[in-house]
């Protein structure tokens, strides 16, 4: 964890407190949020589910500080960022939070390493010998070591999401927000995703909140968050597909 991480008192490596966000105003006006208090708990894997529209990708962006509620507030650890400017966010962006997209985001001009190290060098500064040894172990148990000089047209779909997930995990972030990481991906592929993700939690600690659509990706998780219409709808724990599948629908059906 970077040293200028907080030690949260909470167990919540991020939080909001009756977060709120409007888009336009007037009659025009669209709440995406309605007064949402949730917790990530630190070292688990959440996912947070819902119909689109339900809100789940702006609490993950407002969460991640990609965004900005328009009341309420948002803790990361015991920071709180509501406030912070866009510098500010950027900078506890970089040391603190890991981000796989679905889109995958990597550098077409760098090759696997480099897109690996870039966290770093945006930073500053280069890996730490422990850093480049859980990097390694990382590139080795996702089977990229022979693609490293590759540059990512050169790579599946399957392999740009693996190299996604190292430099995600590369700095050991407090928290790693996943945007619907299996969307582009076949079954296997995206199974294979959702396996590594749930053993770094699992083995080493790392928190990660998944929004997600799909009852199997939800599946993987510790624990499982449901918004409806901009608000917490419900709560599980670990289940199986089936069973999320069977509580979405009778939500849907209550609704």
């Amino acid at each position: 964890m970077d040293a200028s991480s907080d030690q949260t008192t909470t167990g919540f490596v991020a939080r909001v407190e009756d977060a709120s966000k409007d888009y336009g105003s007037g009659p025009g006006r669209v709440t995406a949020l309605d007064g949402v208090t949730l917790g990530i708990e630190s070292g688990r894997f959440t996912a947070i589910m819902g119909p689109s529209g339900s809100g789940k990708s702006t609490l993950m962006h407002i969460m991640a500080g990609l965004d900005t509620a328009t009341s309420g507030k948002v803790f990361l650890g015991d920071t709180e960022i509501t406030r912070m400017s866009d510098d500010e966010l950027t900078v506890l962006r970089r040391r603190r939070i890991g981000f796989v997209f679905q889109s995958f985001n990597l550098v077409p001009t760098l090759d696997v390493a480099a897109n690996i190290r870039l966290p770093f060098e945006l930073d500053g500064h280069r890996p730490s010998a422990g850093q480049e040894e859980w990097i390694d172990h990382l590139v080795a148990a996702l089977g990229l070591g022979d693609r490293l000089r590759h540059r990512p047209h050169q790579l599946s779909g399957g392999q740009q999401q693996r190299a996604a997930i190292v430099r995600a995990l590369a700095t050991r972030p407090d928290l790693v927000f996943a945007d619907e990481p299996t969307g582009n991906l076949d079954s296997r592929t995206g199974r294979e995703l959702l396996g590594l993700l749930a053993e770094a939690s699992r083995t080493s600690g790392q928190s990660i909140a998944m929004v997600t659509h799909d009852p199997v990706a939800a599946s993987y998780a510790d624990r499982i968050v449901f918004l409806a219409d901009g608000r917490v709808a419900a709560e599980r724990p670990a289940s199986a597909p089936e069973e999320i599948s069977a509580f979405m629908l009778g939500m849907e059906r209550a609704a």
